[in-house]
């Protein structure tokens, strides 16, 4: 990622963060919409994992220019999503939901730019968590 993506992404993060809660539950909703088998995978609460989604990409944001220190976490809850039945082709979906997400939660502020910021950011955490279902 350039430094005008990290950029990018962290101001836009910072615009969803009111409105957390809400993005999470979008985020869901059209993630089950796009493949309904994944509602399955999810046991839990969805408030409450919504609220570890939104927590877990706060990190990562916050750490974007450190992501060598997130790559052990991010290949642990890569290992953790294998035993809950992520398969690989899971991560494009999740990637769809949540640009979607963004769309919506962002409105006009969701720029192409920000659009290919937040991809490529995906890209390298997705890739990671990926990384430790192959290892």
């Amino acid at each position: 990622m350039t430094p005008e993506q990290k950029q990018l992404v962290r101001d836009s993060f910072a615009k969803l963060a009111p409105i957390a809660d809400d993005a999470a539950a979008l985020f869901y909703q059209r993630l089950f919409t796009l493949d309904p088998k994944l509602r399955a995978l999810f046991t839990h609460d969805l408030k409450e994992q919504g609220r570890k989604l939104m927590s877990m990409i706060a990190t990562a944001v916050a750490q974007l220019d450190k992501v060598e220190a997130l790559v052990p976490v991010l290949r642990e809850l890569g290992r953790r999503h294998i035993g809950y039945g992520v398969r690989d082709s899971d991560y494009d979906t999740v990637a769809t939901a949540l640009l979607w997400t963004l769309e919506k939660g962002l409105g006009a502020d969701f720029t192409p730019a920000v659009k290919d910021a937040w991809t490529a950011c995906y890209g390298v955490l997705a890739g990671a968590m990926k990384a430790a279902t192959h290892a």
